[in-house]
Order: structure tokens, then sequence, then C-alpha cells
């Protein structure tokens, strides 16, 4: 009897595991939504690590909890918050963005770049900060990014800065919107390059 009874016991955790990637709530999106490095380290490129190199360490970056999800935050109003129809990312905004801003720092060819948090203390500069915003503005018809960056030296000295990047003229269409956002991202990215470059 035992026998017979554990291909029962053993199917319903199965039938519960499968359950959970079922979507009950309607059709998977036609797309994802994903950020694209304007420019790339080509490949077998690299930086030694010599000590007139810095090593940049891009850790994880922080958000508000409108963008720790996988949809595009619409500002409605000062008060009020929507979300995109149909617009989702293939991951949540800041794993996008920190890897962005890694490959265009790397891309620069004038630094190590590790962006693992686990080998920070490999690092002389470290890179952290807070993703303010990533999403559509519905009044000004505008993808916004903004990116308030915290750079920490080894000796100790940390500075600040906020970055911020608007393309004008967006429909409030998932494609467009998700182009813009590129666009925006990319812009914020090669600042954070170029300002973090600059020491």
């Amino acid at each position: 009897m035992h026998v017979l009874n554990r291909p029962v016991l053993f199917a319903l955790p199965l039938a519960l595991a499968l359950s959970g990637c079922i979507s009950l709530g309607g059709d998977p999106p036609a797309s994802l939504l994903t950020l694209s490095p304007e420019t790339r380290a080509p490949a077998g490129s690299g930086v030694g690590n010599g000590a007139e190199q810095p090593v940049i360490a891009v850790l994880s970056f922080d958000t508000p909890a409108k963008l720790d999800v996988l949809r595009v935050p619409v500002t409605v109003s000062d008060t009020e918050l929507a979300y995109l129809q149909e617009a989702f990312w293939v991951e949540k905004p800041a794993r996008l963005f920190r890897r962005l801003v890694g490959e265009t720092i790397r891309a620069r060819g004038n630094a190590m770049v590790i962006d693992g948090d686990d080998t920070a203390t490999l690092a002389t500069v470290t890179l952290r900060g807070t993703l303010m915003d990533m999403g559509y503005d519905a009044a000004a018809s505008a993808a916004v990014v903004r990116f308030d960056a915290v750079r920490l030296d080894n000796d100790g000295k940390v500075v600040t800065r906020r970055f911020e990047a608007r393309e004008t003229g967006v429909p409030a269409e998932t494609r467009a919107v998700g182009a813009a956002l590129n666009v925006a991202a990319n812009r914020v990215a090669a600042e954070v390059a170029d300002w973090m470059a600059a020491g």
C-alpha cells in the first residue's frame, strides 16, 4: 500500500510547484523591455591591474518601492502613480541599470570594472547609489532616468552627485517608452562614467 501511495505523494508537490509557473492573470506580454549599452568593451579587451589603473566596483543600486518591480512607473501627478499597460522589464530596473553603468565604464578602457558585491574589497573606488526614477512622466510626455550616485575612494573620501536625463515628446506606448528610457539611461550612464574617470 505504501508503495502505491508514493507516486501520489510526490505528484502533489510537483503539481503545486508547476502551478506557480502558470499565470492566471491573462496572457504573458508579447515582449519584454531591457537596456542595451550604446558602447561595449570589445571581446578580448581588458585593463591590467597596474598601480595607475583604478579598480572600480559597481555595487547594487537601491531603488524606491515603485521601481522594485518589473513594471514601468507612470507619474500621473505629484501624488498619483500608475504603471504603463503591457510594459514589463525582463528584470528589475536597478539590475539592468547597474549592468549598463558597469559596461559603459568598462568600455572606456581606463579602469578595471568589477560588478560583484562579493569582490568589492578588491576595488580602489566604489560606486553605489539609488536609482530614483526610470519611468514615464505623463504630463510632460517624457521618459525620465534619475540616479543619485555615491563614489567612495579607498582613502574614505565620499562624493555624491545626482544625474538626470529626459527624452521628451514620447507617446505613452510600450515600444516608444522603452526606446526612450534606453536612450536616457545610456546618457546617464555615460555621464556617470565621465564623473568616475574624472575622480
